[in-house]
């Protein structure tokens, strides 16, 4: 997964936003206004990185994707790349790319320049929200290197494969990105996998996930920041829009591994 060559990251510190904001199904303007105000919010507080939601212009309006989706670099990733520019930030989430004719859920990061530090095409759709019907699978991980590091991409349902999450580890990620949709009926599923990728894998993960009600849907926010011995650093409420804000010492992970050093007690000879 490593394109690049690596580099020392530029601080061990690092503070994060979470965008924990309601979308409104199909009112991509209404929606991006939204995560406007809430990057220039975030960039006030000093953040170096904010997160917002999984599908986070349209929500899951996926049966008219082909009036919503772009192409990488276009059109709405081509107006994040301009908002991170504008307010030297990073911004990560997800949104629909169209690519050969197919639509995609497509996460990515832009850096504080604007320019594009990674992208991850969702690799396990959710039978249960219809995805596999309206859209392509992606078919790689994304292990990108950011400023303040390696960090893993994942969206969503992807969380309850660990499988994913544990070759980000070995390749180096300390942090773990999540954007997501999860509805409030499984919220205690959300929290107790975040802890537990957290914890298994030493590292750190920044989750947001969208709060308020689509298609009769309720959906849980409960956006957090879990360090990696799995205490939970921030938390947001159920229904509650909200910029939620926390610094995170990278160094910390190097100090959990040490402490219990899984990573060398593996036994690679068996699995």
């Amino acid at each position: 997964m490593r394109g690049a060559a690596i580099r020392e990251p530029r601080t061990m510190k690092l503070q994060i936003s979470l965008g924990q904001i309601d979308l409104d199904l199909g009112a991509v303007e209404k929606n991006f206004q939204r995560v406007s105000e809430y990057t220039e919010l975030a960039a006030s507080h000093g953040s170096q990185l904010v997160v917002f939601p999984e599908l986070w212009s349209t929500a899951y309006d996926l049966e008219n994707w082909r009036s919503h989706a772009c192409e990488l670099g276009k059109e709405m990733f081509g107006r994040l790349s301009s908002l991170a520019r504008e307010h030297q930030i990073a911004i990560a989430g997800s949104i629909l790319e169209s690519h050969d004719g197919q639509a995609f859920n497509t996460m990515t990061v832009y850096g504080a320049d604007g320019s594009l530090v990674g992208s991850y095409r969702k690799v396990h759709l959710v039978p249960m929200l219809d995805e596999p019907r309206w859209l392509a699978p992606g078919n790689e991980l994304a292990l990108v290197n950011a400023d303040w590091g390696w960090t893993g991409l994942g969206i969503c349902y992807d969380l309850r494969f660990p499988e994913m999450w544990r070759r980000y580890a070995i390749d180096g990620a300390r942090l773990l990105i999540i954007p997501a949709e999860w509805p409030n009926r499984r919220v205690e599923h959300w929290r107790t996998l975040l802890r537990a990728r957290a914890i298994e894998n030493q590292v750190f993960i920044a989750a947001c996930n969208r709060v308020g009600e689509s298609k009769g849907e309720l959906f849980a926010g409960r956006s957090s920041v879990i360090d990696p011995w799995g205490d939970t650093l921030i938390e947001g409420e159920c229904g509650d829009e909200r910029l939620l804000t926390v610094q995170i010492d990278l160094g910390r992970v190097d100090e959990i591994r040490s402490s219990i050093p899984v990573f060398k007690s593996r036994r690679t000879d068996l699995y």
